[in-house]
């Protein structure tokens, strides 16, 4: 869940890069080889997959591998991003094209790609310094992001060559037990919401509608803004958990970012982007839009975002589960677990109100 986009910093402890090795294995693979120095940096952000900027002379790329001391192999599959980049790169102009592929463990002990760097705006919790956002534009930007969604779920993805990406038969039912099944395998803590969520969203799976290509992790930071038209998407990034399955649980989780003024404190506290901002829709107006511009049938919206809440609170759970065991000393990772309760607790809330 790192960003290209923002500022780079000297990797973290435990995160370098052997970069001499690094050179090396470049020089005979990547495309126009090494014509310049290697220098590598880190984008800061993100809690899953590692990314780091590699400037090679005067060019620019890319470079995503899997966390340090990650138990959950399938979450970071260097191949399956590249593989649906390669593919989607040529019809969808928002996803970034791959440069090279390294399936050679040796070289930086693990698998990793690099791929072309988009540079813009990348939005968080606040706009960075020198970036406003009036009502009008925040209005406008909710619209771009919620539309670009619906353009991506709308790709033929057996024309792009993704069409045995994923299995879409049975896709919520496995989604709801694999994520309970991934909770278990990574609890630390008695969290009484968690064991409520799981046990609900299984005893109410819905019928899905017709499947399509889903990023499974899409919001404000993982989408790269032209910095001369805010409302104008030139980038989506972090396709790691992307399949081909059933949208509204895509859409449930982009839902599940989208924390509103009114929610308690503690989740607008923790507002993984902009979207508390004046002018920016609140999530009602966004499922409408999104109803609206796909066509597709949200009355059961309230398992979607409960089940994109109860993922998100599992995705959390198993970063500070590293943490917890010792396999990263990343400091931002010691008070996940109170995101974890905050999340599924607020999850609970959206299924006794039956609303968002």
């Amino acid at each position: 869940m790192s960003r290209p986009g923002e500022e780079t910093r000297p990797p973290r402890p435990g995160e370098e890069l052997d970069s001499a090795a690094l050179a090396a294995y470049l020089a005979q693979h990547l495309p126009g080889g090494v014509t310049g120095e290697l220098t590598v940096e880190q984008f800061p952000g993100g809690h899953s997959n590692l990314t780091y900027l590699v400037r090679i002379g005067d060019r620019e790329a890319v470079l995503r591998r899997p966390p340090v001391g990650s138990k959950v192999k399938s979450a970071h599959d260097m191949g399956r991003e590249v593989r649906v980049l390669s593919r989607l790169a040529p019809a969808w102009p928002p996803a970034p094209a791959p440069l090279v592929y390294c399936e050679d463990e040796a070289v930086l002990g693990c698998r990793f790609y690099l791929m072309e760097r988009r540079r813009g705006v990348i939005l968080r919790k606040q706009p960075p310094p020198g970036v406003a956002i009036d009502p009008p534009t925040a209005r406008r930007l909710c619209e771009a992001l919620i539309d670009c969604l619906v353009e991506l779920h709308a790709i033929d993805y057996a024309a792009v060559g993704l069409g045995d990406l994923g299995r879409p038969e049975g896709y919520t039912a496995r989604q709801v037990r694999g994520w309970t099944e991934r909770y278990a395998g990574s609890q630390t803590d008695d969290i009484p919401s968690v064991t409520e969520v799981a046990a609900w969203l299984a005893s109410h799976l819905p019928r899905s509608g017709p499947p399509a290509l889903i990023h499974n992790d899409f919001k404000f930071d993982n989408v790269v803004l032209d910095p001369d038209d805010l409302t104008r998407v030139t980038g989506v990034l972090d396709w790691e958990m992307a399949t081909v399955g059933d949208p509204l649980m895509d859409f449930g989780t982009a839902l599940a970012y989208w924390v509103e003024p009114g929610d308690p404190p503690p989740m607008v506290e923790m507002r993984f982007g902009p979207t508390t901002l004046p002018g920016m829709m609140p999530r009602a107006e966004v499922a409408a839009r999104y109803a609206e511009r796909s066509g597709r049938d949200l009355r059961d919206i309230t398992f979607y975002y409960a089940f994109g809440l109860f993922k998100t609170a599992v995705v959390v759970q198993q970063i500070y589960y590293r943490w917890k065991q010792g396999l990263t000393r990343d400091p931002r990772f010691a008070p996940l677990i109170h995101a974890v309760r905050l999340l599924c607790d607020h999850a609970a809330a959206a299924i006794a109100r039956g609303s968002l």
